[in-house]
């Protein structure tokens, strides 16, 4: 276990195309989700964020507004395998609030951008991915951006209202304001 990131890790996980999160509430459903669409940046050695795109759930804002608690994983897919982890403690940066604008400015702005998720790290760890498969990169899928631009902005508030304003478990993700 290491404390923080490393250049090595930071480029490392630059070069990925694929992350997935975990969040898990106190009770209830752990939840993994994969990303991707050049969402994620290191913001130093010991903070990472993601912009986070509208999708069909919200269940890490949920879990992170009950508890905290997250992971991040980073599979290497092609070259050199290696797995790394991060844990650490999250919390979700909207629209509406103060350090949305100043955390904006490490993303290129995206239809359908919802909130942005930071995480501080507690610990990273890297095991082998020996079992892990090598696959090629054949590119960025764009539905979501497309779709995300088709609602516009009034058609993606009305789909947070209704799909992602309450986790799969009923705690509320506070996607929309109140």
């Amino acid at each position: 276990m290491l404390p923080a990131l490393d250049d090595r890790l930071v480029g490392f996980i630059a070069a990925q195309k694929i992350y997935f999160t975990a969040t898990a509430p106190a009770a209830g459903r752990v939840n993994v989700s994969p990303k991707g669409i050049d969402t994620f940046r290191c913001l130093d050695h010991h903070t990472v964020a993601y912009l986070d795109l509208t999708g069909s759930g919200n269940e890490a804002a949920a879990h992170l507004g009950e508890n905290g608690r997250m992971t991040i994983m980073f599979c290497a897919f092609d070259g050199a395998p290696l797995i790394l982890r991060l844990y650490g403690q999250g919390c979700v940066v909207r629209p509406r609030e103060a350090e949305w604008t100043k955390l904006l400015t490490h993303f290129e702005p995206m239809a359908g951008q919802r909130q942005i998720v930071v995480l501080r790290i507690d610990s990273v760890q890297t095991s082998c991915g020996f079992g892990v498969p090598l696959f090629d990169f054949a590119g960025e899928r764009t539905l979501l951006p497309d779709w995300s631009t088709k609602l516009g902005p009034d058609g993606l508030e009305a789909y947070w209202r209704e799909k992602n304003n309450v986790s799969i478990d009923g705690l509320p993700t506070h996607a929309v304001a109140r």
